[in-house]
This record gives structure tokens, sequence and C-alpha cells, in this order.
């Protein structure tokens, strides 16, 4: 056995001791963690301009909603250390779950800044946050609609990637493609929901992407 061959097996070993979900759900807060230090150097994650990809954003809506929160976390955590100022042990534990719950907020958001949708030129990747990330072949659309929604019924065959509960684009696809889920299950869709900051701009580079065979819908 060769040095080089055995951290392959010692994380293998590791992949087969850990549930799927459990591995899916660590990942899941190492990129929430991670998209906080590229939000501070104001960096982009998945976007290589210098091969013609096209970075669309859709964290706007979001914005107030998530700093709200954080401010709530915030104040929870002042009120939990005056009343616990007698209890050093959980003192000691609720600090660092409101903590956690802070950076995890702010984490969240800027998951969203740092990963926008990109489309590239044969390829349109769709994101929500750190939680999902579907590659669509530009050949697969069929149909692009631009259709503002707020209520998203669950329903199969479609994948909705809502921002502070909206959509406004509309994917439908000619043939299926596999979305994973939060914990790593996956799930065939032919009809994706997204939301964009600008959405026109979106619908008019997918409309005029010569990869996209669409037949372009506008708004209904």
């Amino acid at each position: 056995m060769t040095s080089r061959t055995r951290p392959h097996r010692w994380t293998d070993r590791l992949r087969s001791a850990a549930p799927a979900p459990l591995r899916h759900f660590a990942g899941h807060e190492l990129r929430v963690l991670a998209s906080l230090v590229l939000w501070v150097a104001r960096r982009r994650h998945g976007v290589n301009e210098a091969v013609g990809e096209r970075a669309f954003g859709h964290a706007r809506g979001q914005a107030p909603v998530m700093y709200g929160l954080t401010f709530v976390c915030v104040v929870e955590a002042f009120g939990m250390s005056v009343l616990l100022r007698g209890c050093p042990t959980a003192h000691a534990v609720m600090l660092f779950i409101d903590v956690y719950s802070v950076i995890l907020m702010i984490g969240i958001h800027a998951a969203s800044v740092t990963r926008p949708h990109v489309l590239s030129p044969d390829t349109l990747r769709v994101r929500q946050g750190a939680h999902r990330d579907l590659r669509i072949p530009l050949a697969l659309v069929g149909a692009v609609r631009s259709e503002q929604l707020f209520t998203h019924e669950p329903a199969d065959g479609v994948l909705a990637l809502p921002v502070a509960s909206t959509t406004s684009l509309a994917l439908t696809l000619t043939e299926p493609v596999t979305a994973v889920g939060f914990l790593g299950k996956g799930r065939e869709v032919t009809t994706v929901r997204l939301q964009a900051d600008e959405p026109e701009r979106l619908y008019e580079a997918l409309r005029g992407n010569p990869a996209a065979r669409a037949s372009h819908t506008g708004a209904n």
C-alpha cells in the first residue's frame, strides 16, 4: 500500500460510515461557511467570465428578511446571556448556539449572494444559495416564461427555487433532469421555477443564446 492510496481509503471509510443525508447536511454547512469568506472577499462561486459565463443574482429580495432575522438572533443572544448569567454551563451552551445561529443566518444570505445563477454558452446553472445547484443543458430548454408566482404547491416534475417565496421565471424542459435535494435525494423534473433579481435580463439572455432551442413565451 502506498502513502498516496491510504488517504483515499480513509476517505472511503468515512463516507461509508456516515449516512448520505448526514454527509449532504455537513456539505451544506461547509458551503454556507465558505460563502462568508467569498462574500467578504467580494468573490463569486462558479463564475468564469473568461469563458463567456454570465452571472444573474437572485438574493436581493431576501436581504431585508435575512437581516431582520439576524437582528432578532442578536437580541435573543443578549437576552439569554442576561437570563442565564447565574448558570455558567447553560450560558456557555446557549451562547454557542446563538453565535452559530447568527453566523448561519448571515452565511445563508452570503451563499445566495455569492452563488448566482450562471449562464454559459451551453448550460444554465440555477442555484438557491447553498441549498440547490442544478445544471440544465440549454438544448433541453423547450420554453421560457416570465411568470411571477408567490405560492408554490408541491407537484410532480416541478422544481421551485423561490427567494422570499417568489419566483419570476419558469423553464419547461424537453427531457427530465435530475435535481438533488438538500439531503441528497434526487428526483426528475421537467419544469423549473426560479427567481432572478433582473428576470427580464435573464429571459433575454436565454432567448438570445443560440444553444437554446426554446419557443420563448412572454409574461402571462
